[in-house]
């Protein structure tokens, strides 16, 4: 693993937009399941995944099935997981509320769920039940009253998915399920099908195809996010654990070969003690061709003066995941501005919070933490204005809203008040 000054590692983050080839190709396939709806989803299901799919929406009884499938252990854990999520995301629902003015008039705000969300769900050569969770979770909390899963097959040949998945979905409350994936998935759900009802807002991970699909329909549809690559900063100092700080710094390295995974210390002896642990562990990592490559590639040791320097570049790089692991971490908390998820002390490792403790794993990526925030019970949420102007209001402010709206030129805004002045006006007096 290299290591350098920060001074001289690029801070800039990298867009994904997709090459002109895959750009294409995914506006064709939207267009084409606009058109053929069902039909096109079948048929890309037998071109990319080579499965032939009968019945697109998953049974009850498939659902039922899969709980014999699976572990009691990872049954009890996913279970506990989803309480753990659910208890955190309660404490973010907001209510609706009214401000009673002295003069009668009532301002405020209503806030409703959506209606419909789609939830998209890797699927063939990985199954990520803890997303289904992650996803689907604060949607329930927020009150939306269908929620939709679409994954695509887990086995060429046949139309089934993960068993995992399956429960997880159904732990989580998601019984409206359907076999399908890739950018096809997102138009169905953007558009609708003869069997998928259009939906209000998409949510979940996927490969650059979703990606880019989710950026073409986003008007249409809202979305959460375009993921870019995980990524993992560690700022630690000469009491963290070398083994420890590898260990979490491989957590991410074997997601993706553009996963990036970057140390930043103060402690020269730590950096040389990590990058012979990465090193180490490389070795009997199961994902070590795809971890070695992320390492070499987007991975680096960071040197620098301080850590009040380290906390500085880490603003800059605002990473998705930042451990802290030094002496006292909460004194840099409050010192960290842009991170989407922040994990404090030795035992806080980020996979603690990718599966169990309760906070968000969909988090903003590529630096994109500078302005957004992990995926939350807001997400699900729309707000409405409510605005119950009084005559005595009216006759108050007429002539000041008279004025604002004749200086922009919009003479008829002005006399939808000047009308009211004049009739309600004479007849006050």
């Amino acid at each position: 693993m290299k290591i350098m000054p920060a001074s001289e590692f690029s801070l800039e983050r990298q867009v994904e937009y997709g090459s002109e080839e895959q750009n294409s190709a995914v506006k064709s396939i939207i267009e084409t399941v606009r058109r053929d709806g069902d039909a096109a989803l079948r048929s890309f299901a037998q071109q990319f995944d080579g499965v032939s799919v009968g019945e697109l929406r998953v049974s009850d009884a498939e659902i039922e099935a899969a709980y014999a499938k699976v572990d009691e252990s990872f049954l009890a854990a996913i279970r506990e997981a989803a309480d753990n999520i659910r208890r955190f995301h309660e404490k973010q629902k907001r209510t609706s509320w009214m401000d009673l003015q002295p003069d009668g008039s009532i301002l405020g705000q209503v806030i409703r769920p959506l209606k419909r969300v789609g939830l998209y769900v890797p699927g063939g050569k990985a199954a990520y039940p803890s997303s289904v969770l992650m996803n689907a979770i604060p949607a329930q909390v927020a009150g939306v009253p269908e929620i939709v899963m679409v994954t695509p097959p887990a086995t060429a040949g046949i139309d089934g998915i993960d068993p995992h998945i399956l429960v997880a979905a159904a732990e989580a409350g998601v019984r409206e399920i359907y076999r399908v994936g890739g950018a096809q998935a997102v138009a169905a759900l953007a558009y609708g099908t003869e069997s998928i009802p259009a939906a209000d807002k998409i949510v979940g991970p996927g490969n650059i195809y979703v990606a880019l699909a989710k950026r073409y329909v986003f008007g249409a549809v809202d979305i959460d996010s375009i993921a870019g690559p995980s990524e993992i900063v560690v700022l630690a100092d000469d009491t963290a654990d070398a083994a420890y700080v590898a260990a979490d710094l491989l957590s991410q390295a074997e997601h993706d070969e553009m996963a990036s995974a970057i140390l930043i210390t103060p402690s020269q002896a730590l950096a040389q003690a990590v990058a012979a642990e990465v090193a180490r562990q490389l070795e009997s990592l199961p994902k070590r061709d795809i971890a070695a490559q992320s390492i070499r590639d987007n991975g680096a040791i960071l040197t620098v003066a301080s850590l009040e320097e380290g906390v500085r570049v880490v603003n800059q790089l605002a990473p998705e995941h930042l451990e802290i692991l030094t002496a006292d971490p909460f004194q840099y908390l409050s010192a960290i501005e842009n991170a989407g998820a922040i994990f404090l002390g030795s035992y806080s490792s980020e996979p603690v919070g990718d599966y169990f403790a309760g906070p968000n794993h969909v988090l903003p990526t590529n630096g994109t933490a500078r302005f957004s925030s992990p995926l939350n019970v807001d997400h699900f949420m729309k707000k409405s204005s409510v605005i119950y102007y009084s005559k005595e209001a009216l006759l108050q402010n007429g002539e000041k809203i008279i004025a604002l709206a004749q200086h922009e030129g919009l003479e008829a805004h002005a006399r939808a008040i000047q009308i009211r002045l004049e009739k309600e006006g004479n007849s006050h007096g």
